[in-house]
């Protein structure tokens, strides 16, 4: 099972060059997502695995943590470091952290 972060783990580890996948639906990302993710629906992270480091931990964000651990999950099950981050999207914009509407990097 992967392991649970923080999104203050999260937020020093974008500062550190972390890459974050953003596993939300298309509207939820738009409508603002953690700085720098890059954006794979659930539904599509397992054709879209090419996409995604193998040398580096995959830092996974959802809305509320249940879908970001589910894809965690995955992941590690194929040979990722991946772990999830607790509270998701919704933790972060609370906590009054900056929320980008960029596309998807």
């Amino acid at each position: 099972m992967a392991n649970e972060v923080s999104i203050n783990e999260l937020e020093q580890a974008i500062k550190d060059g972390a890459f974050v996948l953003d596993v939300r639906e298309g509207w939820e990302f738009e409508n603002g997502h953690v700085p720098t993710a890059h954006h794979i629906p659930l539904g599509e992270v397992p054709d879209q695995l090419a996409e995604l480091p193998k040398d580096a931990q995959v830092w996974v964000i959802c809305q509320a943590g249940g879908r970001s651990m589910t894809a965690a999950n995955y992941l590690e099950s194929q040979k990722f470091s991946a772990v999830s981050v607790a509270g998701g999207t919704g933790s972060w914009v609370e906590a009054g952290k900056h929320v980008s509407t960029e596309p998807s990097t």
